[in-house]
């Protein structure tokens, strides 16, 4: 007696399409045979055929209807054994991850009316590269325009990517009659592998290429000009399009990875920046102004009578580029009172008359031990 559809997935009755291709996904990855032990294939090649009729019924709407009400007696009667697979997407289900491959590896041109056919034999993309770019604090409110060195595999201009020794042509592969794969077929499977004697090129070489070694392509190293636009962190990730690794269908992408210097004076907080600025007690207590620096040029700031050491003002749009909504920050100055280290003579006796007119005790730096610790346990 045939099991439950359902239940072979591990999904209710009510599952949604969404959740039946998970379902899927997750099984056929786990049973699939070329991803077990030699000793299980036979095992998992039943396994896999089981979920994969339970995906081909409950994936189609029309035959999953049909289920729902005959159970496998509507399904057997109305369709054959290759009608159950006609319909049913195995070949986009793994959607850009590339899992899909391993699906149309297995298949090949089968009774799921070639799902997986010449899938694995797809021209791909070069390999992505990734690249750290260290950069200022000025070069990422301002933006800047950097020449960075980066290693990558291109195609190998002595055999123009060909692999073989200029003057000479590669063979076609007889043993897959320049396919790249074989198909091995095992009763309900046809198994579509990479031809092991040319390795899924199709050809053959006999006379290699002496710069490339017949590999087709040569590692070298680029100048390559990027421009990092203003406003980046240490969590932007910027994206060059085509300075990847070559491939067939074209080459990979390059990533730049930013990291910002720690800057001397500035502190960051996301488009925010935060600076202390030493102010004299003068200037503190009576007003006044005074230039503040910013990433874009100094400016002047006004400074209220009574200023306490710790007072934040903010620079209005002083701060960094917003990277993704444009508009800069705030700049927020938090003032600290400077103290004089050394007076002159005349310094010090206004500063005198001043803490006496405030009734200030103060240390003439005369006072004996006797003085001093009468005033400490005063």
């Amino acid at each position: 007696m045939k099991k439950d559809y359902y239940e072979i997935l591990g999904i209710a009755k009510d599952a949604d399409a969404a959740a039946i291709k998970k379902a899927y996904r997750s099984m056929a990855l786990k049973f699939h045979p070329d991803r077990v032990p030699e000793a299980e294939k036979k095992a998992a090649e039943e396994k896999f055929k089981e979920i994969s009729e339970a995906y081909g019924v409950l994936s189609d709407a029309q035959k999953r209807q049909m289920y729902d009400q005959y159970g496998h007696s509507g399904i057997d009667q109305r369709y054959t054994s290759e009608d159950i697979f006609k319909g049913a997407d195995f070949s986009s289900i793994f959607g850009e991850s590339g899992l899909g491959d391993i699906l149309g590896s297995f298949f090949g041109e089968s009774v799921m009316g070639g799902a997986g056919s010449g899938r694995s034999n797809r021209a791909r993309r070069g390999r992505d590269i990734q690249y750290e770019v260290e950069i200022t604090l000025e070069d990422a409110y301002a933006g800047v325009k950097k020449k960075i060195k980066v290693p990558r595999h291109e195609h190998c201009i002595t055999c123009n990517g060909d692999g073989a020794k200029p003057g000479s042509k590669a063979k076609t592969c007889t043993t897959c009659k320049g396919q790249g794969q074989v198909v091995m077929s095992n009763g309900f499977f046809r198994m579509a592998q990479t031809c092991s004697a040319c390795g899924g090129q199709g050809k053959i070489i006999t006379e290699y290429c002496p710069a490339c070694h017949g590999q087709g392509v040569v590692k070298v190293t680029r100048n390559i000009d990027v421009n990092i636009p203003a406003g980046v962190d240490n969590d932007t990730r910027l994206r060059v399009k085509g300075e990847g690794e070559v491939g067939a269908a074209g080459p990979g992408d390059l990533y730049l990875y930013i990291l910002v210097r720690r800057h001397s004076l500035y502190e960051r907080n996301g488009k925010d920046l935060h600076f202390e600025l030493p102010v004299s007690f003068v200037i503190a207590a009576l007003g006044g102004e005074v230039s503040v620096p910013t990433l874009s040029g100094n400016v002047a700031m006004k400074i209220p009578a009574g200023t306490q050491s710790g007072k934040v003002f903010r620079l209005k749009g002083k701060g960094m580029v917003d990277l993704h909504q444009g508009g800069h920050g705030e700049q927020y100055v938090k003032v600290m009172i400077s103290v004089p280290q050394h007076l002159t003579a005349e310094q010090r006796t206004l500063l005198e008359e001043f803490a006496k007119s405030s009734g200030d005790k103060i240390s003439t730096g005369t006072d004996s031990l006797a003085d001093k610790l009468k005033n400490v346990f005063k």
